[in-house]
């Protein structure tokens, strides 16, 4: 449900068409495309044609979003709702733009999900009620854990089922265990648990103890195994998904847990049909 693939401002390890072949080459059900710079809805429809013209049947779906930055115009509805009728089914707040995100990397401005009383601006109220009756995955992005605490509840409060905590292990959102354990217990998230996370200047940290740490904090059924991969810096995908699916069996995570992680709740989250 988190891979960044090309065309992309920064350099990526895959075109959608190399992912969409690395996807049916290891049998996978579907794949989210992710950009910190618009929609990938179209790109995906793109992908699931030419796989229908050039392949033979199979069931790998390519699924797009929607990302909250400045190329859509940061918190803006009409973007939205136009992603959403096109068939994007995860909404990114904003990522590389956001006001925690800019202030992490020494910058100023950013965009702001709450206005100066703490409270969830009026736009963004919007977009949680397109989510809502699309009813679309909400995925908190570069937030800061005030404003995700927040948002949450917000959404929650607004109807909104599927609510996905993204990579809180990352420096720039830096959510503590603590905090992981307290929103899934007052919120019922989905904590999306990442590979490696970058470090800037191209390095990148495994998170693969960390993640096995939470999983063993706040139970599997609330935990998304992920890679957020694509860099040129990381492990392929197909490689990186690998290696952190063995790591978990190698810990003490049992198969049945981990198929949950990998495929039950992202399925459920996208209305994928599984098969028998």
């Amino acid at each position: 449900m988190h891979v960044h693939t090309s065309p992309d401002i920064r350099e990526r390890r895959y075109t959608d068409f190399d992912m969409l072949e690395a996807g049916i080459r290891v049998n996978a059900r579907a794949i989210v495309l992710k950009s910190h710079h618009g929609t990938t809805m179209n790109r995906a429809f793109l992908c699931n044609l030419y796989n229908k013209k050039v392949h033979e049947k199979n069931d790998f779906e390519m699924i797009g979003s929607v990302t909250l930055n400045n190329a859509i115009g940061g918190l803006n509805p009409v973007a939205v709702e136009t992603a959403l009728k096109m068939g994007a089914k995860v909404v990114w707040l904003p990522t590389v733009d956001a006001k925690n995100h800019r202030e992490k990397y020494g910058q100023k401005g950013g965009i702001e999900c709450l206005d100066n009383k703490g409270i969830v601006v009026e736009p963004l109220k919007e977009i949680f009620k397109l989510i809502k009756d699309y009813n679309v995955v909400l995925a908190t992005a570069h937030l800061s854990p005030e404003e995700i605490f927040k948002v949450v509840e917000q959404a929650r409060d607004m109807g909104i089922k599927k609510i996905v905590v993204t990579h809180p292990e990352f420096w720039v959102v830096n959510m503590t265990h603590e905090e992981q354990e307290k929103i899934v217990k007052d919120y019922d998230v989905i904590l999306e648990r990442c590979y490696a996370q970058p470090l800037g200047g191209g390095k990148y940290k495994s998170n693969l103890d960390d993640n096995l740490q939470v999983i063993k904090l706040v139970g599997y059924k609330n935990v998304m195994v992920d890679t957020d991969g694509g860099q040129i810096e990381n492990p392929p995908w197909e490689d990186a998904l690998r290696e952190y699916m063995q790591y978990l069996l190698d810990n003490g995570i049992s198969e049945k847990d981990l198929y949950h992680m990998t495929r039950t709740i992202p399925a459920s989250l996208l209305n994928v049909d599984l098969g028998g």
